[in-house]
């Protein structure tokens, strides 16, 4: 089972503050992931909306909770997350 973690934009977010935010969001996911932080994928859903959402898919919980804890979108106040276990069909 996967862990999945949907982040949306606070009501109200300036998308110059996210873009600016947006660097360190990036270097964090990076460093997360070369630590063996259990990310599997993540990134943002292509929509018209530029404060659509955005999603990361976990190999726990645990690690998806660690991440969402250092990530600067949430530490800013820009993002609201929300956690979901995932139990994907395999097709192998």
């Amino acid at each position: 089972m996967e862990i999945v973690v949907l982040y949306t934009l606070r009501e109200g977010v300036d998308m110059q503050r996210v873009m600016e935010t947006f660097p360190r969001h990036q270097a964090y996911y990076e460093a997360f992931r070369a630590d063996g932080g259990g990310i599997i994928a993540l990134g943002p859903f292509q929509t018209a909306d530029p404060a659509g959402a955005s999603m990361g898919i976990f190999t726990s919980r645990e690690d998806a909770e660690d991440f969402i804890a250092g990530d600067p979108f949430i530490k800013e106040g820009l993002a609201e997350p929300r956690i979901l276990e995932w139990d994907a069909e395999r097709f192998e």
